[in-house]
C-alpha cells in the first residue's frame, strides 16, 4: 500500500534492527523501499539489502555533504548505477548549509561531484536523487546544464520554497515529502505541498532522521512513512488510500519497480 522512496536502514540506528523494522514495516502495510547510499564505502551494504529482500532497491552515489570518503568517477557511479536492483543515481545534489568558514566559490569539489552523477544518471538512464540545502540556485542552474532537458529524478526531503518546487516540477521532477510535513513549524511547507500534484508526489521517512509526529524525536524507520501520507491526505482533501496509491504509482513510474512484490 505505501512505498517509502528514502530510507539509510544500513545506518548504525536501524542496521541492527532490520527483522523488527520489516515487521513493522508489514504491520503498517509499508510493502516497498528504497534504500539509498551516501558513500561509495556504504554501497556493498546498501545493495546486499536490495539483493536480499524482494521488496528492497538501491541506489548508488555519494552526498554533497560528505568529505574524506571516496570521490565517485564517471566509469564507477556507471559500473555500480548497472547493477542488479539498483534503480536511481544519488543521492546527490548541493548542501552549503554547513560551510565551516568556506565560500561558495570554494564548494567547486561539490558541484563538480554533483555534475559526475548526472552524467552517470543520463548514460544509464535512471533518475536522480536529489538533496539540496541552502543551494537551490545552484542546483536547479547545474540540473538544467547538465540535464539538457533529459535528467529526471526527486528533490527528496523537500523543505524549500513555492518558487524551488515549480522550478523543479519544470523540470520534470517529482518532489517527496517527509515527515517533517508534520511538524508544528512547517506550515510553510504544508502550504507547497497542497500545490504539487499529486501525480508528481513522493513520500519518504528520510530514516533514522525526521521521525514524524507523533514519533517526532524519536529514530524514524519506514513503518511510520503511512504519518507522512496522513498529512498529505489531509492537506489535498484526499483519503489515505488515494495518496498511497498515487504515490506508489508516481515511484513505480520514476524508478521502473513493479505495482506489487512480495515480501522476503
Amino acid at each position: 500500500m505505501f512505498v517509502d522512496s528514502h530510507c539509510h536502514l544500513t545506518f548504525p540506528e536501524l542496521a541492527e534492527q532490520l527483522g523488527a523494522i520489516r515487521q513493522a514495516m508489514a504491520a503498517a502495510q509499508v510493502d516497498r523501499a528504497l534504500c539509498i547510499c551516501t558513500t561509495l564505502e556504504e554501497f556493498d551494504a546498501v545493495h546486499a539489502l536490495a539483493l536480499q529482500h524482494d521488496n528492497f532497491w538501491a541506489s548508488a552515489g555519494v552526498h554533497p555533504d560528505n568529505e574524506g570518503v571516496q570521490e565517485p568517477t564517471l566509469q564507477r557511479l556507471l559500473d555500480l548505477g548497472s547493477r542488479e536492483k539498483v534503480v536511481a543515481l544519488g543521492e546527490t545534489g548541493l548542501d552549503y548549509y554547513r560551510l565551516n568558514g568556506r565560500s561558495v566559490a570554494d564548494m567547486e569539489w561539490q558541484r563538480e561531484r554533483f555534475r559526475t552523477h548526472i552524467r552517470a544518471a543520463l548514460a544509464l538512464d535512471k533518475p536522480l536523487v536529489i538533496h539540496t540545502r541552502s543551494a537551490s540556485d545552484d542546483t536547479v542552474a547545474i540540473l538544467q546544464e547538465e540535464g539538457q532537458g533529459r535528467a529526471r529524478g526527486v528533490f527528496h526531503c523537500f523543505t524549500e520554497t513555492q518558487q524551488v518546487a515549480d522550478a523543479a516540477l519544470e523540470l520534470g521532477f517529482y518532489i517527496s515529502f517527509s515527515g517533517i510535513l508534520t511538524f508544528k513549524t512547517a506550515a510553510d511547507l504544508r502550504e507547497v505541498a497542497r500545490h504539487v500534484p499529486l501525480e508528481r508526489c513522493l513520500i519518504e521517512t528520510d530514516s533514522p532522521y525526521l521521525a514524524p509526529v507523533p514519533f517526532r524525536g524519536k529514530t524514524n524507520n519506514p513503518s511510520y512513512v503511512p504519518h507522512v501520507a496522513r498529512q498529505l491526505a489531509e492537506l489535498k482533501g484526499l483519503s489515505v488510500e488515494e495518496v498511497a496509491d498515487a504515490t506508489s504509482r508516481n515511484f513505480e513510474r520514476l524508478f521502473g519497480v513493479p505495482r506489487l512484490q512480495a515480501a522476503a
